[in-house]
């Protein structure tokens, strides 16, 4: 019977969906903050430190979401950003200066797609898993939003940005990466764009809230004025 009841209690609630129990949490969460910081650019170990160390932070969100109409809608219709969902040739139509015309002209120029974002596998709550999810589809956004490369010291950079608007633990966590770069990126880092970040990001208006893809046509200068946010230290 003892078989059969640890059976039930792990059963996957979404597709994709790995349960796991507290033991195998933490052990994750360590492993894969440990794997994230020796090799950043492994995806998947940065992935599941994300999820295994999200804990309340996901139930903050989406109680946020949920405060907003744009948010609640999102819930609702739980819209995918890969490249089945957008039109890119359409976006590259767009005026200049406009949302669209930014992100686009952004995957262009660091020669990444829509597709590049991990699925999310450990996180029990189907609707939490879907914020989390959500959160990594609408990430390269910030990048867009702010001109952000996808270098070292810009990525930091945005997470630093992230911690202080959305409070995910593991965004605070990759900033011990800073250790790899070069003394005087790493002085910018934690002289001028983490100031810029806290700043920033606490006086923003939550990003998980926008419904970004009904955003394509609208001016970045507009936009960035009613987010509440400006641009990083050049």
């Amino acid at each position: 019977s003892r078989s059969v009841h640890t059976n039930s209690r792990l059963q996957p609630a979404y597709s994709g969906h790995i349960p796991l129990t507290p033991f195998e949490n933490g052990f994750l969460a360590v492993g894969s903050a440990l794997m994230s910081l020796i090799d950043t650019r492994r995806a998947d170990m940065v992935a599941a430190c994300g999820e295994t160390t999200a804990g309340s932070t996901l139930v903050k969100l989406r109680d946020i979401m949920l405060e907003s109409p744009e948010g609640r809608r999102i819930l609702k219709e739980m819209p995918r950003i890969n490249s089945q969902t957008l039109d890119l040739e359409k976006l590259r139509s767009l005026p200049e200066n406009t949302f669209g015309r930014a992100y686009v002209r952004w995957l262009d120029a660091c020669k990444v797609t829509p597709d590049s974002r991990e699925p999310v596998h450990y996180i029990d709550d189907p609707e939490l898993a879907y914020v989390m999810q959500r959160y990594r589809e609408t990430h390269d956004f910030y990048h867009a939003l702010f001109g952000f490369k996808v270098s070292a010291l810009p990525e930091l950079a945005l997470k630093a940005f992230e911690f202080s608007n959305l409070g995910f633990p593991m965004t605070a966590l990759s900033l011990g990466a800073s250790i790899r770069l070069k003394p005087p990126q790493r002085a910018r880092l934690w002289g001028e764009f983490v100031p810029w970040a806290a700043r920033c990001g606490s006086h923003a208006r939550c990003l998980l809230t926008v419904y970004w893809e009904e955003r394509w046509g609208q001016d970045l200068d507009e936009m960035k004025k009613e987010f509440g946010v400006w641009d990083p230290p050049a």
